[in-house]
């Protein structure tokens, strides 16, 4: 749940922790922020009114069959009263100032009322990342804006992504977020022809977006409960393949979402734990994403523009494979990557590549490349993970014990931390 999402205790359906209502909340939040910063036209509004309308729910015991439409009217009434007590009524439009005027017993009456609301709520997410990917903004401060807005990510998981500071990662999204307000920018869907310039950007939101998801195996993130985040990923990436169906990146960016989703069923073993992808029953991956995601690539590539997301999402689909033949082409993947550090050049690339290596020229020649990354790396938890594997294969158990000590370190989430820590305890047997 995000850090600015009020709490609670309401009863709900059987149920009474405060857990269970953050759950709802968190899964409501995306499709709420989104139409109520659409509305008002700013961010913060947007947030501020999400957050008056949980504290109202808390307080007012409702129990509305429609959750986001509550939160959203009652958001609406609630950023007419924040605007009204900083000067500024004329910033909401006709229809709103209309809504605020209702007398307080028809408003109490609707507010325990399920509420229909005819906007399509669901397209609202998707043109607000478009808005917050203005192309006055630097590429990663779009991203970052958007994830923080729209999806709903805490600062520090977002830095995670990013890896940087929590701080850095802060002050980047606000100074986002005063450039968006300051430039007046426009809380409408940019026409057509603007949106070349800014779909390099959405397609990073949604990356990381579902990253973030896909990350967290066991769902134990508060608002990845039950996967509704990861849903909603992959269910925009299609929706801009029907935007865009002839533009490559954006076909490999929903081909990728599909592989990774194929393998859903086999990331955790009977105890919680994470399977690693080599580990993993490959009979109980999705084949049928697998062959979606096939199609899309193969469209993708038609267009003769190689792009960095048709790389990742091919050697994914090298990887899927194993569905139908055991053995993986590692001098493949060991190419692609290759073509990746040309492409988008990263140290998180890098580290990756150093593990095809491993599996083509030994797991010592993949250890020295690892330890050139030791200074961008060090803080990354996938870093002192890829270190473990090869010092144990090369027998060097001690190191190989103090690296996953570094990873649990690390606040892995918990299906990972069940596997590390197993793990752990095998290596130091």
């Amino acid at each position: 749940m995000s850090e600015d999402a009020p709490g609670g205790s309401l009863p709900r359906g059987g149920e009474s922790s405060g857990a269970s209502f953050a759950r709802e909340l968190a899964q409501a939040r995306p499709m709420v922020v989104a139409a109520l910063s659409a509305h008002f036209g700013d961010l913060d509004a947007g947030e501020a009114a999400y957050a008056a309308a949980c504290v109202a729910l808390t307080q007012s015991g409702a129990k509305p069959e429609s959750l986001a439409g509550w939160l959203i009217t009652v958001g609406k009434r609630k950023g007419i009263d924040r605007l009204r007590q900083h000067g500024a009524r004329q910033r909401a439009d006709d229809g709103a100032m209309e809504l605020a005027q209702m007398e307080e017993d028809d408003m109490a009456n609707d507010w325990r009322n399920v509420i229909e609301l005819p906007e399509p709520i669901e397209d609202e997410r998707l043109r607000l990342i478009f808005i917050c990917c203005h192309p006055a903004l630097a590429l990663e401060a779009r991203a970052a804006l958007a994830l923080k807005v729209i999806c709903g990510l805490a600062v520090p998981a977002i830095a995670e992504l990013f890896v940087t500071s929590e701080s850095t990662m802060f002050a980047r999204i606000t100074r986002a977020k005063a450039k968006i307000a300051g430039a007046r920018v426009s809380f409408e869907l940019p026409p057509r022809r603007e949106w070349p310039e800014r779909i390099k950007a959405v397609l990073l939101a949604l990356e990381l977006a579902y990253t973030s998801a896909y990350s967290d195996a066991a769902r134990s993130r508060p608002g990845n409960e039950g996967g509704e985040k990861a849903d909603e990923d992959e269910r925009l990436a299609t929706i801009l393949v029907d935007l865009l169906p002839d533009e490559p990146e954006v076909l490999a960016l929903a081909a990728l979402v599909a592989l990774a989703r194929s393998r859903e069923t086999a990331r955790l073993d009977a105890k919680g734990a994470m399977v690693p992808l080599s580990q993993q029953d490959t009979q109980v991956w999705d084949k049928s994403r697998i062959e979606r995601a096939r199609i899309w690539l193969d469209l993708a590539q038609k267009v003769e523009i190689t792009g960095p997301y048709q790389i990742m999402a091919a050697i994914q689909l090298t990887h899927a494979r194993r569905a139908f033949n055991p053995s993986v082409d590692w001098a493949s993947i060991r190419k692609l990557y290759d073509a990746l550090m040309i492409l988008r050049p990263s140290a998180t690339v890098a580290l990756n590549r150093a593990l095809a290596l491993a599996e083509i020229e030994g797991s010592e020649a993949g250890l020295r490349e690892i330890e050139t990354l030791d200074d961008k790396l060090d803080k990354s938890r996938p870093f002192h993970v890829a270190r473990a594997r090869l010092l144990e294969r090369l027998g060097r158990g001690g190191e190989a014990a103090a690296a996953l000590k570094e990873a649990l370190s690390r606040d892995p989430p918990t299906a990972e931390r069940l596997y590390l820590e197993n793990w752990l305890a095998d290596v130091e047997a």
